[in-house]
């Protein structure tokens, strides 16, 4: 019992001081050694050396090609003025009078790309705040918007997507981007309707009231048009990323004769357990020469985007392999065997209701949906993965379930995306919290029970 109080007032603290911006980099090690010393079973220097640190290289081994090819592609899209491209184009093509479909479509293109949602949110705000102000729809839907079209459908849905919410799986369950595909659309385009009726319902309601776009907003500077690259240049390494995906995971790649991996130099591992994520890195280099063929006339410009995505790629993959180390530190004490059993036998003979009330809750307590998805799948991913086998359940199901259940409660007020995307649209919670809990909290933890109860009825698809 004194275990478990400690997990809890560590996973407390965690979620707590993460909302007052301390750097999860600091708190994740302190508050597992907090957990551990509460415990009492466990020495305290081997679990910070041995486990936290152990887990959190091995996260890091694993998925930093992915952090850093996926931010240095961010940040060429970004410099070179793609994203905006397709963003402008996409709100002309609509115009005013589908304002809101149109920045939910190019914040959703961009991030199905593989552009990181904290980019699209700097490239499309300038242009949500122009389309927004010519239909004269209150700017206080911006943020729902946005978040709609980045948060939802395309980080954990949408077969192929490269964010890193429907990558964390894959390992775990020896499938690729691709698991589920029928399902992941399913659950998308629920998102994608349910998400756009309520802020079509919220704009009616304001135009009725007499409420428009308002005046003395901050964060209102133009966005600027000149000097972008052509439509087909902007998308190219887009459709690019998602068909060579595709090729090298599902065509390409299980042709290999990959017999070498069995060797202990190569970790002793098969090619399933590999081959997404190879087909990612394979998919994200082509896309990056890409950008830069069609987009850098100068070396030192784009050396520089490089350079700065490269950078920029660092913080996020630490504070996601700090929480990791919290997981599988927490994990390891006697404590856990407790909390484990409650989660496994929340559902004994469905592991995905198990799965996705796990990882929800994880989720929420820690404001990141890699993070709750790290931490679960760290600590009973093996777990999940074997009753699956056993219970007739495709592992591609739990991937995609998983995914899906990372999405939901992530987005509580002290999720780091808010707040920055708040900040961004020079807006408060008080403003525009609403719309953001309602498309991507409420409608995701909707959209993965409609996915759940489905793939439970006809299994994976």
């Amino acid at each position: 019992m004194v275990g478990i109080f400690g997990i809890l007032v560590s996973l407390a603290l965690l979620m707590y001081l993460a909302y007052r911006g301390v750097s999860v980099i600091v708190l994740a090690p302190l508050l597992a050694s907090l957990a551990v010393l509460v415990d009492g079973d466990a020495p305290l220097l081997a679990s910070y050396t041995q486990v936290f640190m152990a887990a959190m290289g091995k996260f890091t081994v694993k998925y930093f090609p992915i952090f850093l090819l996926g931010a240095i592609f961010g940040k060429l899209m970004e410099d070179s003025g793609s994203a905006r491209a397709i963003a402008l184009w996409i709100t002309r093509k609509l115009g005013p009078k589908h304002a809101i479909l149109a920045i939910v479509l190019a914040c959703a293109v961009l991030t199905y790309g593989g552009v990181s949602l904290f980019v699209v949110a700097f490239a499309v705000y300038p242009l949500a705040a122009a389309v927004f102000r010519e239909a004269d729809v209150p700017k206080r839907l911006i943020p729902g918007a946005i978040a709609l079209g980045s948060f939802t459908l395309t980080m954990t849905c949408l077969p192929g997507t490269v964010q890193i919410q429907n990558l964390i799986p894959m390992p775990y369950f020896k499938t690729t981007a691709f698991a589920a595909p029928a399902l992941g659309m399913i659950g998308g385009l629920l998102m994608l309707a349910a998400g756009m009726a309520w802020l079509n319902r919220r704009a009616r309601r304001a135009a009725r009231a007499g409420e428009g776009y308002g005046t003395g907003h901050v964060n209102e500077s133009a966005a600027p048009e000149g000097g972008l690259p052509s439509l087909a240049a902007a998308c190219l390494p887009i459709v690019a990323v998602i068909a060579l995906n595709y090729v090298f995971a599902e065509q390409v790649i299980p042709r290999w004769d990959a017999s070498y991996l069995t060797e202990a130099k190569f970790g002793s591992t098969s090619l399933s357990e590999v081959q997404g994520i190879w087909s990612i890195l394979a998919a994200l280099l082509v896309a990056i020469g890409l950008v830069a063929a069609l987009n850098y006339r100068s070396l030192s410009a784009m050396n520089d985007a490089v350079g700065k995505g490269a950078a920029g790629s660092l913080v996020p993959i630490f504070n996601t392999a700090s929480v990791v180390g919290y997981g599988a530190t927490i994990a390891s004490l006697a404590a856990f065997a407790a909390v484990k059993s409650w989660v496994l036998g929340i559902s004994p003979g469905n592991p995905l209701v198990s799965e996705a009330v796990a990882i929800s809750i994880l989720a929420g307590i820690t404001g990141s949906a890699s993070g709750g998805l790290s931490i679960a799948l760290e600590a009973l991913g093996g777990t999940y993965y074997q009753l699956a086998i056993d219970t007739g359940i495709s592992p591609e199901l739990m991937h995609r379930v998983a995914a899906m259940a990372s999405g939901g409660l992530d987005t509580l007020p002290h999720n780091g995306a808010v707040i920055t995307l708040l900040t961004i649209c020079g807006l408060t919670h008080r403003q525009s919290y609403k719309d953001i809990a309602v498309v991507s909290v409420i409608v995701p933890i909707a959209a993965t029970a409609v996915v759940l109860a489905i793939g439970t009825a006809l299994s994976s698809f």
